[in-house]
């Protein structure tokens, strides 16, 4: 496309460019300030003032002779680098670029009084992000270390740091907040959150109500797949389960990845999906584990585990479902118990652990007597069992009131 331009075309899309940016940040225009700081969004404007510093090869010169932009040079130098290099796929410099443009303009925003430039610094906090991921698979796919996802969430640390007082601005907060939780997740350094969402959560200068709907969205599905992380599952229901209400209905695929996460916590719960939600939302992968926690078929359960493995050690639950082991074991003493209650009422509080191991060879598990004994052991520390074991006669004895307790709540998508 350059070699069909003029060098006087060149000039003048250089110019308009700059033109643009003077006149959005001198009429506070965020609007189209944001569209001259999306590089990856592929506009046909950028890649066309892309061609044209590659054919010049002299913007700064331009940026230099007016005094117009030379007010803002230290920002729109190193942003007409980004843009040249990201057009002929040069990440890591166009990265490295638009991070000293985005530095210079953090600074600017800074000084202003008024936040009217924040929509800008969330354009540039994504575009950091983005353009680290993309330098980094690049920079990987040749051999070298990928470094710039790691120097992108320094950086938004600062930009963190500028939002985080009192005043207008702090709004700003969360959505960064989100772009740094996306860095950490995506680099396995979550440990990392933590300071972060101490800064949210105990600051007095923030009410957590008052950030945008979409930011303390994505806040709560990091925040709780955290806890699911942490084995907090109280807390990961409470805040995915936020998410989950305040999600944008027509975000589908939002719905779903908070799903992903917030179905494992409510089973550890106690707490079933309906099957249309399931359905809706293609976790169907999700199936027969429920299945397996209804009848007591543990054998089920392990084979759902490992039809699915790759997903779920991917979604990073798979842990959380294989815990789900012992509610399938108290469903399943909950089986024979209920049997035993129909053929001998008189009885049925006394569950010989021999019929437990002849229940689980049934299922094809083979287990001996110490295990059984063990696995029920553990179900009554639990509170999942109520009841003692009479060791002489190797007999589980139930208590006569609710042997079974409850973990339930309302059914997901009741």
């Amino acid at each position: 496309m350059a070699a069909y331009l003029s060098m006087g075309e060149a000039h003048r899309r250089i110019n308009d460019y700059l033109n643009r940016f003077a006149d959005s940040v001198m009429s506070q225009d965020v609007g189209s300030l944001k569209s001259l700081l999306t590089l990856t969004a592929d506009s046909p404007f950028l890649l066309a003032v892309a061609d044209s510093i590659s054919l010049v090869q002299d913007g700064n010169r331009l940026i230099k002779q007016s005094e117009k932009y030379s007010q803002l040079a230290e920002i729109l130098v190193p942003l007409l680098r980004a843009i040249q290099c990201y057009r002929v796929n040069n990440l890591a410099d166009a990265y490295h670029a638009f991070e000293k443009a985005a530095n210079a303009f953090v600074q600017e925003f800074r000084n202003w009084d008024s936040a009217w430039a924040l929509d800008a610094i969330y354009v540039v906090a994504y575009e950091i992000r983005v353009l680290a991921e993309r330098a980094d698979t690049k920079l990987s796919s040749e051999g070298k270390s990928p470094e710039k996802l790691k120097a992108a969430g320094s950086f938004l640390m600062k930009v963190f740091g500028v939002l985080a007082g009192k005043g207008p601005k702090r709004v700003g907060a969360l959505y960064v907040t989100c772009q740094l939780f996306k860095i950490y997740f995506k680099l396995g350094t979550v440990h990392l959150c933590r300071s972060v969402i101490r800064s949210i959560e105990t600051a007095r200068i923030f009410d957590f109500e008052e950030f945008p709907n979409r930011d303390k969205v994505t806040y709560m599905y990091y925040t709780g797949r955290l806890e699911v992380f942490n084995e907090n599952f109280p807390a990961a229901d409470h805040k995915l389960s936020y998410a989950l209400k305040h999600c944008n209905l027509r975000k589908e695929a939002n719905i779903r990845m908070i799903l992903k996460y917030l179905i494992p916590v409510k089973l550890s719960l106690g707490i079933l999906p309906r099957d249309w939600l399931l359905e809706k939302y293609n976790l169907v992968e999700y199936s027969k584990v429920i299945q397996a926690l209804q009848r007591g078929d543990l054998r089920l359960l392990r084979n759902a585990l490992e039809e699915n493995e790759d997903r779920f050690l991917r979604s990073g639950v798979y842990l959380v479902l294989e815990k789900l082991e012992l509610q399938v074991y108290q469903r399943l003493l909950k089986k024979i118990y209920a049997i035993q209650k129909l053929k001998e009422p008189g009885k049925a509080h006394q569950l010989k652990l021999e019929v437990i191991i002849k229940a689980l060879k049934w299922l094809e598990i083979d287990m001996d007597l110490d295990e059984v004994e063990c696995i029920v052991a553990i179900l009554i520390h639990r509170n999942l069992v109520k009841g003692y074991f009479a060791h002489k006669s190797k007999v589980v004895v139930l208590s006569k009131q609710d042997p079974f307790p409850k973990l339930t709540g309302k059914p997901m998508g009741s």
